[in-house]
């Protein structure tokens, strides 16, 4: 695949197309066009879905004096984002030392250059920001502290000349000593993230819920029905025969509700079928039936 279009400190890579029109007796007519490529990168691919996240910790010294810990944790929802997007920074960070510190974020790029065996790297800052400052003993967390990411060129990671790759540095500022840092890789791609991406893990969370009566097991024997004369007893069937009389008077009964007769007419469902007959012995013309 052809490398994304890059205009780099110490190298680019650039394509423009050539044209000439050779014509007999006369100079030659030459144009030159450049254009831009764009090796796509997709976000919705497994690996750049995955959270990013880390742990350190530091001990501050001071001659013979030994402060408590300085302790950050970090995580992001993913690895892959595209230009424009904000990335959530989920973070604690906690001071136990006696000196005052700052928590901040930035976003680098980093440019490494490949010729002749020998190798240049440029890293720049892309955006940045800076949390409340904390005192000793204070703790700070981050709920999905948001920075944005600007108009940024794509990863370069498959061009053997030039190198484009960016990271996101949770660190916390040390007055006085080494910072605290995390590194978290990133990769800017061209495809942004799919709307349906962030729904699948709950889809398929329901869809299991869903599929738990597949477990369910039948009982070893199967309970035989109760029989006719049990689910509908005379009563019932005499009170679901007598509305018939009623289509003697056929304009008396046009008078009266519809829905009267879907409700007279309505009995009782027969009983499930079961090939176990539970009355082997009763002969079936003493069944009643149900009038047509």
């Amino acid at each position: 695949p052809l490398a994304t279009s890059f205009e780099g400190r110490h190298g680019s890579v650039r394509y423009w197309v050539k044209a000439e029109l050779h014509r007999p007796w006369f100079l030659p007519v030459k144009l030159k066009k450049e254009f831009t490529v764009f090796e796509h990168i997709d976000i919705n691919t497994p690996s750049l879905l995955s959270p990013q996240a880390g742990t350190k910790e530091k001990t501050l010294c001071c001659w013979f004096c030994t402060s408590g810990p300085i302790s950050l944790s970090a995580k992001i929802e993913r690895k892959g984002y595209t230009p424009g997007e904000s990335i959530q920074i989920f973070a604690e960070i906690e001071n136990c030392s006696s000196r005052m510190v700052v928590p901040k974020a930035t976003i680098y790029q980093t440019q490494a250059f490949y010729a002749k065996g020998k190798m240049k790297e440029v890293r720049q800052l892309v955006a940045n920001l800076r949390g409340e400052s904390l005192s000793s003993g204070k703790t700070e967390t981050w709920n999905g502290k948001q920075l944005k990411i600007p108009p940024v060129s794509p990863s370069i990671l498959d061009c053997s000349i030039i190198r484009v790759e960016y990271s996101l540095m949770v660190y916390v500022d040390i007055p006085g000593a080494v910072d605290l840092f995390l590194n978290l890789p990133l990769v800017i791609g061209t495809i942004p993230l799919h709307p349906f991406g962030s729904r699948t893990s709950s889809v398929s969370s329901q869809g299991s819920m869903n599929m738990n009566w597949l477990g369910l097991t039948l009982p070893e024997r199967l309970e035989a029905p109760p029989s006719y004369a049990e689910v509908v007893t005379e009563e019932n069937r005499q009170s679901g025969l007598a509305p018939v009389a009623a289509f003697d008077d056929f304009p008396r009964a046009l008078q009266r509700p519809l829905f009267a007769y879907i409700q007279e007419f309505c009995f009782l469902p027969p009983p499930l079928y079961s090939e176990i007959d539970p009355n082997p012995d009763q002969p079936t013309d003493e069944i009643p039936s149900c009038p047509s």
